[in-house]
């Protein structure tokens, strides 16, 4: 045998080690431990009973619902350049781009539909956007609807949600 090679005993070869019991009753003991806890005190549970009592740790940097900026003069600030669409991993952006009438740029969206349920709500989009006409600090945190056609906002109502946290106007220059 090489005296270089240093021999190693291996770990658990008794048989409590093999069996994991030790284990199993420290997890056990730590589990009830918790219970009994949480039964003894249930003032100590921290619980929220949404949605009637809504959550109040959310910032301004929070993701919710999706919505389209205004200009200072109350026309749209997208200008259908679809790097939102382009940005998005779930592809969950659809544009359909027209010509602007009102001079401000060469096109404007002619309908804009984002389907709630397949979004992942990454901000992807929001981070793409060059003329910072698209956002999501609606404060709107909990979609419900009866139909999946419910999900799907169009452009309309991504205009008509209001920012919760900021300015309304688009920072973007004009």
């Amino acid at each position: 045998m090489n005296p270089n090679i240093k021999v190693v005993k291996r770990h658990g070869a008794s048989l409590t080690d093999k069996l994991y019991l030790p284990a199993i009753y420290d997890g056990v003991k730590v589990t009830f431990k918790h219970l009994f806890e949480n039964v003894t005190d249930i003032n100590a549970v921290d619980t929220l009973e949404y949605p009637e009592e809504q959550p109040t740790d959310i910032t301004n940097r929070y993701r919710g619902l999706h919505r389209l900026t205004h200009r200072a003069d109350d026309s749209i600030a997208c200008v259908a350049c679809f790097l939102c669409a382009t940005a998005c991993p779930s592809s969950c952006i659809f544009i359909e781009a027209t010509e602007r009438e009102d001079g401000h740029d060469e096109k404007m969206p002619q309908s804009f539909f984002i389907d709630t349920l397949e979004c992942v709500f990454c901000g992807y989009c929001v981070e793409a956007c060059p003329c910072d006409a698209i956002r999501m600090d609606t404060g709107i945190f909990s979609l419900i609807g009866n139909n999946r056609e419910d999900f799907v906002m169009d452009r309309e109502q991504l205009l008509s949600h209001k920012g919760a946290f900021g300015e309304e106007v688009s920072r973007a220059r004009t």
